[in-house]
């Protein structure tokens, strides 16, 4: 099938250069991607929700929606301590 995108000057350049060096046509190159994206995204699809271990819940003052908390909490080794 033809059909027509609009791509990113840069990144244009960066499929023409991978085409030019492995002997492809820009179309390949951008259809052999497209297909592995789209197998990926299918492929974390399909693994459904994570196990879990029970329990209840996240320790006080943990709040999984602040990336900093998380990252502040993972480097306090009081948090460990707590947990031994």
């Amino acid at each position: 099938m033809r059909t027509t995108i609009r791509i990113d000057d840069e990144l244009h350049r960066r499929i023409k250069q991978v085409a030019d060096q492995t002997g492809r046509t820009i179309g390949e190159v951008i259809t052999d991607a497209v297909q592995r994206a789209l197998h990926d995204r299918s492929a974390q699809e399909s693994h459904g929700a994570l196990p879990t271990a029970g329990g209840d819940g996240v320790l006080p003052g943990v709040d999984l929606t602040s990336n900093r908390t998380v990252r502040d909490l993972m480097d306090d080794d009081a948090i460990v301590d707590a947990l031994r």
